[in-house]
C-alpha cells in the first residue's frame, strides 16, 4: 500500500511527509476516520513510507515509497519482519484459549488486507470464520507487544506496531502497553487506527498525535470503483451513493443487491405500501438469505432513498444526483411520505442495522421491520 493508491486525502498524505522531512515524527500517532474510511490504508501506506529504501517522487507528485525495493515488495505482501499488527479476534474452532491473539491469524489478516484495507470489524470477523463471537484485543495480547518490540530491526529504518480498532482492546492490555507507548525504545513507531476514538482511554489519547480521516465523497469513491475496478461510471456512481462515503460498503456491495439494489428495494416498499403480508413474509425468508454485508447494504441503500425523498421537494434540479427509475420512484413515493413518517422509517432502519451487528435472526427482523414500515406507512 502506497499513498498513490488512496483515492483523495491530499492534506493527511502532506502531513505525514512532512514530519518525516522535518524530523518531527511522532513515536505515537492515531489515525481516526468513520468506518470504510482511508483510515487504515492511510496508515499502512505511511508505513511503507517510512521503510522505503528509496523514496521518489514523480514530477507534479508528492514523494513516495517506490512500492519496488525489498522493503517496499515486502510491506505489499505484509510480511516485512519489522512490522508488526496487533487486531480484534476471537475464539475459532481451530484457535482457542491463549492462542486467540493476532500472530495466529496472520494468513487470514494478509490475505483480508489485500482484499480490502478498507474493511470493517464485521467484515474481518466473517473473513476469519468468528462472526458469531465477541472480538476484542486480549491481556494475553500486551505481552506480545512488549516482546515483540523490545527486539532490534531486522532490515528496516524502524520497528513499526500497528494497532487495528485499539477501543477493543482490553483494558489490562491497554494499560499494559503505557509505559512503552510513551517511551518507546528508538526508531519505534506506533501507529493505531480507530473508528471511535470515544471508546479509547484518555490515557492512550493524551500520547498520541491524532490524524482525523474523513470519509470518502461520492465523487472520490466512484472515481476509485472505475478506476481501481473498472466499473462502468453509472454503476459506480450508483454504488458511490450507496456506500454514504465508505469504501468498504462500495468494494463490498454483495452481487445479490448491488446489482439490483432499486429493484429489491421498491418492491419491498409497495408490498409495505400494500400491507401484502404474505409477499412481505416471503420477501423475510428472502432476505434471510442474503449475506450480512448483503443485508445490510439494502439497509443503508434504503436510507440512502429515504434521504433524497426527504429532500427531494425542495431540490433544484441541478442537485438532484438520482437518475432514471430511482428518481422517480422518490418523486413518487415523496408524494405520499410526509417527513415525520421518513424520520420514523429511517429509524426504524437504524435500529434495524444496529439488531443485525449484535447477530439478530434476520427473518425475524425484517418481518418486524416490514411490518413496522407498513404500519407507518399507512398510518
Amino acid at each position: 500500500m502506497r499513498f498513490a493508491d488512496i483515492t483523495g486525502l491530499e492534506d493527511v498524505k502532506t502531513n505525514l511527509i512532512n514530519s518525516v522531512k522535518n524530523n518531527h515524527l511522532a513515536h505515537a500517532q492515531l489515525f481516526f476516520g468513520p468506518e470504510g474510511s482511508g483510515s487504515l490504508a492511510m496508515a499502512l501506506a505511511f508505513a511503507t513510507y517510512l521503510n522505503c529504501t528509496n523514496r521518489q517522487a514523480a514530477p507534479g507528485e508528492m514523494e513516495d515509497a517506490c512500492g519496488k525495493c525489498p522493503s517496499c515488495q515486502k510491506m505489499a505482501k505484509y510480511i516485512h519482519p519489522d512490522m508488526h499488527y496487533v487486531f480484534p479476534v476471537s475464539a475459532t474452532k481451530n484457535i482457542s484459549g491463549k492462542d486467540v491473539i493476532s500472530n495466529s491469524y496472520l494468513p487470514d489478516w494478509r490475505t483480508f488486507l489485500q482484499k480490502n484495507p478498507y474493511a470493517n470489524l464485521s467484515q474481518w470477523m466473517q473473513h476469519y470464520g468468528g462472526e458469531d463471537k465477541q472480538a476484542n484485543i486480549s491481556k494475553e495480547e500486551s505481552r506480545h507487544i512488549l516482546r515483540n518490540l523490545s527486539l532490534k530491526a531486522f532490515e528496516g529504518n524502524y520497528k513499526i506496531m500497528l494497532i487495528w480498532l485499539p477501543e477493543y482492546m482490553h483494558v489490562s492490555a491497554a494499560n499494559g502497553i503505557l509505559k512503552i507507548l510513551e517511551e518507546p525504545p528508538a526508531k519505534t513507531v506506533f501507529l493505531l487506527v480507530s473508528s471511535d476514538v470515544e471508546k479509547l482511554l484518555t490515557t492512550i489519547l493524551s500520547r498520541t498525535q491524532i490524524f482525523k480521516i474523513r470519509a470518502f465523497t461520492d465523487e472520490e469513491v466512484a472515481r476509485y470503483l472505475t478506476t481501481r475496478m473498472e466499473l462502468p461510471p453509472e454503476k459506480a456512481e450508483q454504488l458511490a451513493r450507496l456506500s454514504n462515503g465508505s469504501l468498504a460498503a462500495a468494494i463490498n456491495g454483495t452481487e445479490e443487491v448491488k446489482n439490483d439494489s432499486h429493484g429489491i428495494y421498491s418492491q419491498w416498499m409497495r408490498f409495505c405500501y400494500d400491507r401484502n403480508f404474505s409477499q412481505l413474509i416471503q420477501m423475510a425468508d428472502d432476505f434471510h438469505q442474503f449475506s450480512k454485508d448483503a443485508q445490510k447494504a439494502l439497509l443503508l441503500y434504503g436510507l440512502n432513498i429515504l434521504r433524497e425523498t426527504l429532500v427531494y421537494p425542495y431540490t433544484s434540479e441541478e442537485n438532484v444526483k438520482l437518475r432514471g427509475d430511482e428518481r422517480l420512484f422518490v418523486e413518487r413515493f415523496s408524494k405520499v411520505m410526509q417527513w415525520n413518517k421518513v424520520q420514523l422509517i429511517s429509524e426504524k432502519l437504524n435500529e434495524a442495522l444496529y439488531h443485525l451487528e449484535r447477530n439478530a435472526s434476520p427473518k425475524i427482523m425484517f418481518l418486524d421491520l416490514s411490518l413496522q414500515i407498513a404500519g407507518i406507512i399507512r398510518s
